[in-house]
């Protein structure tokens, strides 16, 4: 994330996130980094499908599409973006080792990542399967993941 924080305060650009399996993950990341608050505008751990729609996420989408799909991600991404009024928002939904008895669909261990350019009003998504042993390595496996993509777009 280093690179990414450099990068977005060279070009005077913020970012803000809406997790939901990564628990704050990606944000820690990026504040462990020198000079993140010059990038950084807002963050939104949200687990519940409460919280995902209070934060603006629209209700119908979980509802046809599930909390566990790219398009409730794509929501994520934009409504935290707006919220923030960042030029980017990252949204990251999935099931990490286990299966969640208040949303029964969705594949298990599969992550839904989008980032929102919202200067450009375009969307980057991306999906993996967290494969590995504990949520920590799953975690840092998703947030590699997406520091990788944001270098790429950034």
């Amino acid at each position: 994330m280093n690179d990414v924080v450099n990068i977005l305060t060279e070009k005077h650009k913020t970012i803000a996130t809406m997790e939901s399996c990564t628990g704050g993950g990606v944000v820690n990341a990026i504040t462990n980094i020198e000079g993140a608050s010059e990038v950084l505008k807002f963050s939104a751990v949200t687990y519940s499908n409460e919280f995902k729609i209070k934060m603006g996420v629209d209700s119908q989408i979980i509802a046809k599409y599930s909390v566990y799909s790219m398009e409730t991600a794509v929501e994520m991404s934009t409504n935290i973006a707006k919220f923030a009024n960042a030029n980017y928002g990252i949204g990251i939904t999935g099931k990490l080792n286990r299966i969640d008895r208040f949303n029964k669909a969705g594949k298990n261990n599969q992550i839904f990542v989008s980032i929102f350019d919202k200067d450009n009003n375009k969307y980057y998504n991306f999906d993996l399967l967290a494969t590995k042993q504990t949520r920590k390595e799953n975690k840092d496996l998703i947030i590699t993941e997406i520091a990788k993509n944001l270098l790429t777009i950034i």
